[in-house]
């Protein structure tokens, strides 16, 4: 006989009746609760089963048996409302009748209490067969115990079921991980749902299980922090609900939240809610993490054989390393910081890593995280440049930003970054519509603003505005009030100018004002037009709050957006917006120039060659360098200088193109101004630049076909898919040239491609005005026909249209 945990003031006889007020005493103990509760009840109920079965082996005469607990009661652990997973071994030499006489004597005292049980008769060899056939039961004998009997019976069993499920991983572990991926589209993602199944959601306890078989198979283990946490939670929130219920329900439905969360001493439903949702993201996560480590052994071990056999080596197999970013590199299926970074010395190094991997479409390293969790040195208030560029990329960067997103988020660097985002972090939304918790839901519509960006003039406002636009969820009154507070401060921290941060703040104040008055109010009412015309300001912020209002809808759920919403917002929008250019706007004065492009200048005319100059910043706040080029005015300097640029892989932050008369030297000159960071940290010789420049404009460089090459050997990853280019035709700006909006990914040798489409059209470009916002450049050229005169209609719609056929 086993021995078996005494459970004091509990002791149970071996009728039912017993038991089941010793049971009752138990749970009704307002002083016992959670893990010492299950496990208590799991002993008492071992008491009662182990006298049931000492009488009933008399009565009947059998030996060599055993009664087995597996599953939940197999761990120690039972719920007040849980199956008893009882399974009765014998070593086959009793007679049928006598094994069924014994089971009878056992299962029949569970029914008549009104237990639920879940058992089966079997000799060890049966058991490991059925084992073999059935996953699930292979899982359940993975925590079998024994309750009372023949141990040795057990013993040998677990040792072969335990064997069986080490040798057997490359192909149990697969079958594991379908069959969880299975339950999760059946069941739907715990920690979003407003009615989730603690059990069987995706992130519940059926996932811990699989977990817990994962690392029994020896391959790969679950990170284990917060872990036993998060399973303690949900254990607990499923003993609250079998209480408040008396029923063995996993379903947490929304009229008896209140109740569970009073069971468990939480404030209401809402903090009841948020508690399980951080629990089953801590699952998830670890279910992630574990699962890509699972894939990465198989894959290995399938490949170690033929790679050693082709490399006729013997030794360790190295996966390579490709550089991704500064200090980060891909290794293996993953991003990872490179062997020379410096976590504690380099404070954009979270966001770079994390942005890398995004546009990779690639998993963040656990490893990486938690280095940099550990040793990343804080950023500075407000962040450096850099910092907001690649916070911006990885918003930017689709659909893959919400996996990259939410690693950081578990290892705690998100809310290292920004504060403010601990209130919105697993709140639950009551509002059926919304699919999401705010959290996610912030970072869906990021995704989705990520699709709008060609459609606005500021797409890094877009996606900060999109992440921040609900961040004033948890704060006691109208949420877009707060929220505006809020955002005004975080968009401060993050380093924008105090224009944009007013822009920043009036677009989460009216985050719902487009939506809300195109539904609710009459459009031809004047005074309805008026009204939004005099809250939202100007065009640029209408247009970037028309895009965030179809993001906020898209990432609500499909109840939010519908083609008559989008008609009525489109309508809005453009009523709103004949309203605001009716008002005279400022005309930008172009900029004096300054003494150092002036002698550049020159230099160029009287050399007719082009000439540069290059300038370190050394700012705290800089990204890279600033080049300074002055070109004699002559064909193909746009695509000549941007080629040259790409070629020495120098990516290019902003740039402005703008003609320069000088009567005295009787000439006219391109001054180029730019603001460019090397991709790897090593910045070229200027006297290298201005030598490849020399030779693009006269054409013994081919840099086309030197780009082209440089495309093949490094071709673009899968991952992440950027909406189409988009060129426009911008009207009502300037009397004196037609002036091109170019909204486009941020690729290699973009620029080339732009200005060599424009000289094959025949246009002279007049200026030019690059911004490169996250992982998106909208570029402006102004361009003149050859009288120097703006293009007809019919011509610039046709410019726009070959333009973008160069850049698809």
């Amino acid at each position: 006989m086993t021995s078996v945990e005494k459970t004091t003031d509990h002791t149970a006889d071996s009728g039912p009746s017993g038991y089941a007020a010793a049971r009752l005493r138990l749970l009704q103990e307002e002083s016992r609760s959670g893990p010492s509760r299950r496990s208590a009840l799991a002993g008492l109920t071992d008491e009662w089963l182990n006298a049931l079965f000492t009488t009933a082996v008399r009565e009947t005469g059998v030996r060599g048996a055993s009664l087995v607990a597996v599953g939940g009661y197999g761990r120690g652990e039972l719920s007040p409302r849980s199956d008893l997973d009882l399974v009765l071994l014998h070593d086959g030499k009793a007679e049928p009748r006598q094994l069924s006489a014994l089971a009878d004597r056992l299962w029949y005292p569970v029914w008549d209490l009104g237990l639920a049980l879940d058992h089966s008769v079997r000799t060890p060899a049966e058991a490991r067969k059925t084992a073999a056939e059935d996953l699930k039961v292979h899982l359940g004998l993975l925590d079998a115990r024994p309750v009372a009997g023949d141990a040795g019976l057990l013993a040998g069993l677990r040792t072969s079921v335990l064997a069986d499920w080490r040798n057997q991983a490359a192909k149990r572990l697969p079958q594991l991980h379908s069959l969880c991926r299975e339950r999760a589209e059946r069941a739907g993602e715990l920690r979003f749902l407003l009615e989730p199944d603690l059990k069987e959601a995706r992130g519940g306890l059926r996932d811990v299980t699989a977990l817990r078989a994962v690392a029994a198979s020896w391959l790969a283990d679950a990170p284990r922090e917060g872990l036993a946490e998060a399973r303690r939670r949900l254990l607990d929130a499923r003993d609250a609900l079998h209480l408040v219920t008396g029923r063995a329900t996993d379903r947490l439905s929304l009229q008896e939240q209140d109740q569970v969360a009073a069971q468990l001493g939480l404030l209401d439903a809402d903090a009841l809610l948020r508690e399980v949702y951080e629990a089953a993201r801590v699952v998830a996560y670890a279910g992630d993490v574990t699962w890509r480590e699972v894939g990465r052994v198989l894959r290995a071990r399938a490949a170690r054989p033929r790679l050693r056999g082709l490399l006729g080596t013997r030794g360790p197999v190295v996966a390579p390393r490709a550089p991704l970013a500064e200090g980060v590199v891909e290794s293996d299926g993953e991003a990872v910081l490179a062997l020379a970074a410096r976590p504690d010395r380099d404070p954009v190094l979270a966001l770079r890593l994390a942005a890398a991997a995004a546009q990779a479409g690639l998993p963040v390293s656990l490893h990486a995280l938690r280095r940099l969790a550990a040793q990343g040195k804080p950023l500075p208030v407000p962040w450096p440049a850099e910092a907001r560029e690649q916070l911006l990329t990885l918003l930017g960067a689709g659909e893959p930003t919400v996996a990259v997103w939410e690693a950081l988020e578990a290892e705690g660097l998100i809310t290292r970054l920004l504060p403010d985002w601990e209130r919105v972090r697993c709140r639950p939304q009551r509002n059926p519509v919304h699919t999401w918790t705010v959290d996610r839901h912030l970072i869906e519509t990021a995704v989705r603003a990520s699709a709008l960006t060609r459609r606005v003039g500021r797409p890094d406002l877009l996606l900060m505005a999109a992440l921040l636009h609900d961040i004033g969820k948890g704060w006691p009154g109208d949420h877009s009030v707060a929220g505006e507070t809020i955002a005004r401060d975080v968009a401060a921290r993050v380093g924008f100018d105090a224009q944009d941060v007013a822009v920043l703040g009036a677009l989460v104040r009216h985050h719902l004002l487009l939506i809300d008055t195109a539904t609710r109010r009459d459009l031809d009412d004047p005074a309805t037009v008026r009204s939004v015309a005099e809250a939202v300001g100007s065009v640029g912020t209408l247009e970037i709050l028309h895009a965030l209002t179809e993001a906020d809808a898209l990432a609500t759920g499909p109840a939010a957006w519908s083609s008559w919403r989008a008609m009525l917002v489109d309508d809005l929008v453009a009523r709103v917006a004949a309203v605001l250019r009716g008002t005279p706007q400022d005309v930008p004065q172009p900029e004096i120039p300054t003494t150092e492009q002036e002698r550049l200048a020159v230099e160029a005319l009287r050399t007719r060659e082009p000439v540069l100059a290059l300038h370190a910043r050394q700012e705290e706040d800089a990204v890279g360098v600033e080049l300074v080029v002055a070109v004699p005015d002559q064909p193909g300097v746009l695509p000549a200088v941007a080629g040259v640029l790409a070629l020495h892989r120098l990516t290019v932050r902003a740039a402005d193109l703008r003609s320069m008369e000088l009567p005295d030297l009787a000439g006219e000159v391109l001054v180029l101004r730019w603001r460019v960071a090397a991709e790897y940290g090593a910045l070229p010789e200027a006297a290298r630049l201005r030598t490849d420049l020399i030779r693009a404009l006269d054409g013994s460089l081919d840099v086309p076909a030197k780009l082209a090459d440089r495309e093949a050997a490094y071709p673009r990853r899968r991952g992440v898919v950027p909406p189409p280019p988009r060129v426009t035709v911008v009207a009502d700006v300037s009397a004196l040239a037609t002036v091109l909006e170019v909204r486009a990914p941020d690729a290699v040798g973009l620029l080339h491609r732009v200005g060599r489409a424009l000289e094959s059209a025949g246009v002279r470009v007049r200026s030019a005005h690059v911004s490169t916002l996250g992982a998106n450049a909208v570029d402006t050229v102004y361009v003149v026909d050859g009288d120097g005169k703006p293009l007809p209609a019919r011509e610039a719609a046709a410019l726009a249209g070959s333009v973008q056929a160069a850049l698809s």
